[in-house]
């Protein structure tokens, strides 16, 4: 009787009686401190709430503008001759389809981009004869080169820093003038969002640093194989957002995209490094790739931005670097916001380095590409000591001495070296250029 005893206290009643008084209020709120006994008589405390990890739910206008985007436009057939050159054949009937009549010339007009809907206006927008176009596009040979031989792309495989290796795609000459003109003439004249500080006029990382000085907390996210991540559809996507027909757009996502040839000679320590290769991307090397790459992350900046927000914290992204930071008490949210930034990645279809991830107190070095921001913004001690002991060696010795990579001109990599300085410390890198005007070339 001595449990049921008990209960009946617990309750407001007596042993062996009914009472009318109602629980204590403090019971009814927090039950998860409620303790019964077991058998021996030792308290037991009921097991604790166990907690959800965050998810996000979208909104009703993110629904319905994917709705919108998941309506598939009808291709116009045309029976009997082609309407233009190189147009395209329809799977199921045969016959031409004509893609070049959804073009919006109201709104290129608006962003101030040339008008072209079909192969031959892209070519004659070009400068270019169209079979030359064609070549470009590797269109009289499936779509992509089978050498690398016959690629418009000169392979380098470089290593990373921490680990793997890389492959850098540089356009040949001829495609090299096409991209150029695609990026002065058409993507330069669309605006990336504002916390796009990568391979942006007039921003840098002192600007993508300058938010995040003297932060309490800084959280340091990377996006794994930024370009190849983004494909062909998506590029041709951003063409037909600017305006463009569905034909210019694919052109133009051919252009500015590439895939190796599957014969291209590598080593055992590349067979996976080569494979995010072999489907068309953006090439690392060509002109045209960071402006693509900004703006395919339009989405993800947006998203971020207004999450950071949220948290009252601020968020800039560097290339494939992303960067929130915010006050001490950003510290106590970080168990929600890491998982939804990871979230927001993933469907923006971006892949996250977990091994690169970092969170940066106020008594650490906090350092977001290269730029020291604990209290402002500053050079790595380290890099410094460095180039002064360099410095000092080429008025002592001779800067002869001192170019062991072989550099052509190493009195401008020097001042390049220097005017990054000052660009983050004015008073060190006053002092490094005091030295450098100090050395004598002649020897």
């Amino acid at each position: 009787m001595g449990l049921f005893s008990w209960l009946f206290g617990l309750f407001g009643g007596r042993s062996g009686q009914t009472s009318d008084r109602q629980p204590d209020s403090s019971l009814t709120t927090r039950p998860e401190r409620i303790t019964s006994t077991d058998a021996v008589g030792k308290p037991n405390r009921l097991p604790p709430k166990i907690r959800s990890r965050p998810r996000l739910v979208p909104s009703a206008q993110h629904e319905a503008l994917r709705r919108r985007q998941q309506v598939k436009q009808p291709c116009l057939e045309v029976a009997g001759a082609s309407p233009y050159r190189f147009a395209r054949f329809g799977s199921r009937t045969g016959q031409y389809l004509d893609l070049s009549d959804d073009g919006d010339e109201a709104l290129l007009g608006q962003c101030g981009l040339p008008v072209f809907h079909t192969p031959e206006q892209l070519a004659d927008w070009l400068g270019l004869p169209l079979n030359k176009v064609a070549w470009l596009v590797h269109r009289f040979s499936a779509g992509h080169a089978v050498s690398p031989e016959k690629a418009h792309y000169h392979y380098t495989w470089r290593q990373k820093r921490s680990g793997g290796f890389r492959l850098i795609e540089s356009p040949k000459q001829t495609l090299k003038q096409v991209q150029v003109k695609i990026l002065r003439e058409i993507l330069d004249c669309v605006a990336t969002h504002p916390a796009a500080h990568g391979f942006v006029p007039g921003r840098s990382i002192v600007t993508n640093a300058v938010p995040h000085v003297g932060q309490g907390i800084v959280v340091k996210f990377d996006l794994t194989n930024f370009y190849t991540t983004v494909g062909f559809s998506r590029v041709v996507a951003i063409f037909r957002r600017l305006g463009y027909s569905r034909e210019a757009a694919i052109w133009l996502g051919l252009l500015t995209t590439t895939a190796v040839p599957s014969n291209l000679p590598f080593d055992r320590a590349k067979l996976y490094a080569v494979l995010p290769y072999l489907r068309r991307h953006l090439p690392q090397g060509a002109p045209t790739s960071p402006a693509l790459a900004n703006l395919s992350a339009f989405h993800l900046d947006a998203r971020l931005s207004g999450m950071a927000k949220s948290f009252g914290a601020q968020f800039t992204r560097y290339a494939d670097d992303l960067t929130i930071s915010g006050p001490v008490e950003l510290s106590a949210g970080l168990r929600t916001l890491i998982p939804l930034v990871e979230q927001v990645i993933r469907r923006e279809r971006f892949q996250s380095n977990r091994q690169k991830r970092q969170v940066l107190r106020a008594n650490q070095r906090q350092s977001i590409a290269g730029v020291v921001v604990n209290i402002k913004t500053n050079v790595k001690r380290a890099d410094f000591d460095h180039l002064k002991a360099i410095l000092t060696n080429c008025v002592r010795l001779g800067p002869s001495t001192q170019n062991r990579l072989g550099v052509a001109d190493f009195a401008a990599h020097l001042r390049g070296r220097i005017a990054h300085v000052i660009q983050l410390n004015a008073a060190r890198g006053n002092r490094l250029l005091e030295i450098y005007n100090g050395i004598d070339w002649r020897r």
